[in-house]
């Protein structure tokens, strides 16, 4: 670990709170039945905000290995609602930068192909670059070239003398995930021809501190992002942002457009307003930073009175989605198999585990059917909809849903 706590961006010391939500175990660190009677390491989940470049952070706390490994539980393609998404992109993406089949796209952090298999649909080159061999080995099944490693300077030139420079560089929900944010972004102009676009998404810092979403703070983010705090990282690069767009995704992202300084993008009056924006909101001022604390300490407190009182009154509570958000909930605050049942999750790998921390068993979604419960929490309530929708039945026995962010909320 960093003792010094240094800026991961910048190098300021870091001395500003975020929010600290105690000893957490590593998120998709799923215990096996076998090991039940093994314990689990716990690491300091302590945020931290730099007061020269306002990038929120996490100190290391583990290598990246610990959590991209062969046996990583997420895939991207068990949420039908992140596939129309990556589809859409792809729809607009082709014809925004004129991409045909002499173009070249490689996306960061491709999983199992829930995105690049549209490029592969529509004929265009495209590789992705995913560490985690169990989700390449799913890519690769749809016809995706998959290659593991971990993106940086050095992979990026071994990209280029592989397959040469590219139009496309595309990242979802991968940059919070570096440790050395500076490397990473790096390594994307070496890889990109001179008029070639990126873009990234990533979940917005400004909708994490207005809806109080600290459940998406876990080992595995090692930052939490907004513009004004990225704006220096690829400048020091040699890249400037053209475009931006704000998606209701991941409980609200930005999809960024980056582009080497020289090329000929015109930049959109998006990038200007959306650091006012920013600027607006706080994103400049300490004591933004310093409230949200005690936001997420009321948000934890109105969760547990709801399922003190549920329990009291003999009902019982599951939960849906194995997610890494609803770890860092479950262990924050404190809650464990004396207030829910088991969670179910669609992800078979997930299924027969027990969640980290609070050593929830997981099902399968077909579970609550059979059990009849009377209250589901949803615990990735970015996908609440979709949700609701699959398990619409419940309300056939007077089951009701429960979203616990930005505030608890009881849905008939």
């Amino acid at each position: 670990m960093n003792d010094t706590r240094t800026c991961r961006s910048c190098g300021t010391p870091l001395t500003h709170t975020f929010a600290d939500l105690g000893l957490s175990p590593i998120s998709n660190a799923f215990v096996k039945p076998e090991d039940l009677a093994h314990g689990e390491l716990f690491h300091p989940l302590h945020a931290f905000v730099c007061a020269q470049c306002w990038l929120v952070q996490l100190p290391d706390v583990a290598r990246a290995e610990t959590h991209f490994h062969e046996d990583y539980v997420y895939f991207s393609s068990f949420s039908t609602s992140w596939l129309a998404h990556a589809k859409r992109y792809v729809e607009t993406i082709i014809p925004r930068f004129e991409l045909n089949k002499s173009s070249r796209v490689v996306e960061i952090a491709s999983n199992d192909g829930y995105l690049l298999q549209y490029f592969v649909q529509a004929g265009i080159p495209c590789v992705g670059v995913e560490p985690t061999a169990n989700t390449a080995a799913a890519a690769r099944k749809l016809g995706v070239e998959s290659l593991e490693l971990f993106f940086n300077r050095d992979t990026a030139n071994q990209l280029v003398s592989e397959g040469g420079k590219v139009d496309l560089l595309l990242g979802n929900n991968v940059l919070a995930h570096v440790p050395d944010i500076n490397e990473f972004v790096g390594g994307m102009p070496l890889v990109l021809k001179p008029e070639g676009a990126i873009t990234l998404e990533f979940p917005h810092l400004l909708n994490l501190i207005e809806q109080t979403q600290f459940d998406t703070l876990y080992h595995e983010h090692y930052s939490y992002l907004s513009l004004t705090a990225l704006v220096p990282i690829f400048k020091r690069a040699g890249l400037r942002f053209f475009d931006v767009e704000h998606l209701p995704t991941h409980g609200g992202s930005l999809r960024v457009y980056a582009c080497h300084q020289a090329a000929s993008h015109t930049e959109s009056p998006a990038v200007a307003e959306c650091l006012e924006m920013e600027s607006v909101a706080g994103l400049k001022n300490l004591q933004t930073y310093a409230d949200f604390g005690e936001k997420v300490r009321e948000t934890k407190r109105a969760l547990l009175d709801f399922l003190i009182q549920a329990k009291r009154a003999g009902k019982r509570i599951v939960a849906y989605g194995a997610a890494a958000k609803g770890n860092t909930l479950l262990n924050f605050c404190g809650i464990g198999t004396d207030f829910i049942d088991f969670v179910v999750d669609r992800n078979p790998i997930k299924q027969g585990q027990l969640l980290p921390g609070s050593r929830i068993p997981v099902r399968h979604p077909e579970a609550i059917f059979e059990e009849r419960a009377d209250y589901v929490l949803i615990l990735p309530w970015n996908i609440k909809d979709e949700v609701m929708q699959q398990m619409a039945d419940i309300r056939n026995w007077g089951g009701r849903f429960v979203v616990p962010i930005p505030s608890v909320e009881v849905i008939d």
